[in-house]
C-alpha cells in the first residue's frame, strides 16, 4: 500500500509540475498583452508606425520594380528602331515605355540629339542627378524617420514606466513580484521600438545600395546611347517616300593631276 501511495504522490507531483511549466510558458505572451492593455498610449502609436512603415517599404519596392530595365532586351530593340526610323522613331519608342532609362534618360537625350553628342551627355547627366535619383530616393527619408522615431518612442515609454515603478518602490507598498512584473512591462516598450526600427534601417540600407547600382547602370546605358548615336545609322526610305528625300553621300572631288611639260 505504501508503494502505491508513493506512486500516486509522484504522479500528482509531476502533473502539478507540468501545469506550472505550461503557465510559465504562457507568461511572456500574457505579459505582452498586459503591456498592450495597460500601456496602450505607447503600444498603439508603435503599432501605427509599424503599419505605416510596412506600407512605405512595399510601396518603394513596387516603384523600384517598375523602374528596372533589362538592357540586354531593350538595347537591341532600340538599335533596330534607330536604324530603321532614325532618332524620331527611337524617341517615340522610348516615350512609349514605362521604365526610367528609356522613358526619361534616353528620351531626354534624343530630344537634343541635333545639338551633338556633347549636349546629349550634359542632358543625360542633368536628368540623372536632378530628376531620376531624387525620384528613386522618394519615401526613403520617411522610412528612416519612422525608424528613429520608433526607437525614441520606445525608450520614452520605458523611462515613463520606470518612473512609476520607482515611485511605487519608494512608497514601499508594492510587492517585489509586482515590481519585477512592472519593470518587465516597461522594457516591452523598448523592445517594440527596436522591433520596428531594425527592419526599417536594414531596408533603408538595401534601398540605398540599389540606388547606387541603378545609377551606375544608367551611366553605362548613357554611354552606350552615345556610341549608337555616333555610329550615324543610315535611314532607309519609308514606303511612299521618294528616293530623292533620302540623303545620299556626295562623292568627293578628284584631285587635279599636274600637267607635265612636253
Amino acid at each position: 500500500m505504501s508503494f502505491k501511495v508513493g506512486l500516486e504522490d509522484s504522479a500528482h507531483h509531476n502533473k502539478i509540475h507540468k501545469i506550472d511549466l505550461c503557465t510559465t510558458e504562457e507568461k511572456p505572451m500574457d505579459a505582452f498583452f498586459e503591456f498592450i492593455t495597460r500601456h496602450w498610449y505607447f503600444a498603439v502609436p508603435m503599432f501605427i508606425m509599424s503599419l505605416v512603415a510596412i506600407t512605405l517599404v512595399i510601396w518603394r519596392i513596387m516603384l523600384n520594380m517598375n523602374a528596372r530595365t533589362d538592357l540586354n532586351e531593350f538595347l537591341p530593340q532600340f538599335q533596330q528602331r534607330l536604324e530603321r526610323e532614325g532618332p524620331a522613331g527611337a524617341l517615340t519608342y522610348c516615350r512609349g515605355r514605362q521604365d526610367y532609362i528609356p522613358r526619361r534618360l534616353f528620351a531626354a537625350a534624343l530630344e537634343c540629339s541635333k545639338q551633338g553628342s556633347a549636349a546629349m551627355r550634359r542632358t543625360m547627366a542633368s536628368v540623372i542627378e536632378l530628376e531620376i535619383v531624387p525620384d528613386l530616393n522618394f519615401l526613403l527619408a520617411s522610412i528612416l524617420a519612422i525608424a528613429k522615431i520608433a526607437t525614441m518612442v520606445g525608450l520614452l515609454g520605458t523611462v515613463v514606466s520606470m518612473i512609476f515603478v520607482f515611485n511605487e518602490m519608494g512608497k514601499g507598498s508594492a510587492k517585489p513580484e509586482d515590481q519585477g512584473r512592472d519593470i518587465g512591462l516597461a522594457l516591452f516598450a523598448t523592445a517594440l521600438g527596436l522591433m520596428t526600427a531594425i527592419p526599417l534601417v536594414f531596408s533603408h540600407v538595401l534601398f540605398k545600395a540599389w540606388i547606387s547600382r541603378f545609377e551606375v547602370r544608367m551611366k553605362s546605358a548613357a554611354q552606350k546611347l552615345l556610341v549608337l548615336m555616333q555610329a550615324k545609322p543610315v535611314v532607309k526610305p519609308v514606303a511612299g517616300q521618294p528616293a530623292s528625300a533620302v540623303p545620299t553621300a556626295t562623292p568627293a572631288p578628284k584631285e587635279a593631276q599636274p600637267v607635265r611639260a612636253v
